[in-house]
């Protein structure tokens, strides 16, 4: 493999030495999710925007009349949202019914306080599916799985006292929402 990347380079007129700082650069890029809809982009990313701090929408763009035949969406509805969830970029696509989301992708959020955790679950968990919720992860209304996470867990999960982090883990595995004076009683013992 090594040998076919050099081989590259050098008919390019390179060596990875010296092309380093460009793949470097190219690492560097930020990542985006891209969120396929039907067509709940724009209600998503509202709803998305209404409930994170320091958010907005960005852009939208629409489906021209080109292309229709393909696309097969009328001319002037939406078909792309550019939004930011806490300074991260997030686009939200009107591709049709042929994609759903699964849990085995979700957004983590971090919570310094139980009062956070409270305020991300019920909000997020509105409309959602209440079978979909279990150890701190729950999936929205449009189907998008979050996790809820207060920020001690992980910190109680890779605790070296295996008694301690064990137990954590078992109370988490009886919870929906996340309680930290829960977790952190049974951490303790």
């Amino acid at each position: 493999m090594l040998e076919a990347v050099q081989g590259l380079l050098g008919a390019v007129g390179g060596s990875p030495e010296n092309h380093a700082p460009a793949y470097t650069d190219l690492m560097k890029t930020k990542i985006s999710p891209c969120l396929w809809f039907d067509h709940q982009a724009e209600d998503a990313a509202r709803f998305y925007t209404g409930i994170f701090k320091d958010s907005k929408i960005t852009a939208i763009s629409r489906y021209p009349e080109v292309g229709q035949e393909i696309h097969g969406k009328p001319p002037g509805s939406v078909l792309t949202v550019a939004f930011e969830l806490n300074g991260q970029s997030f686009t939200a696509l009107n591709g049709g019914p042929v994609f759903k989301f699964n849990e085995a992708v979700s957004f983590q959020i971090e919570c310094e306080t139980q009062e956070e955790v409270d305020y991300y679950w019920e909000r997020l968990s509105e409309g959602g599916a209440p079978q979909a919720q279990q150890c701190g992860w729950l999936a929205d209304k449009f189907g998008l799985s979050w996790q809820v996470v207060p920020k001690v867990l992980p910190e109680m999960l890779t605790d070296p006292d295996t008694a301690k982090s064990h137990r954590a883990f078992q109370a988490m595995l009886q919870m929906k929402k996340l309680d930290i004076e829960g977790l952190q009683r049974a951490f303790a013992g």
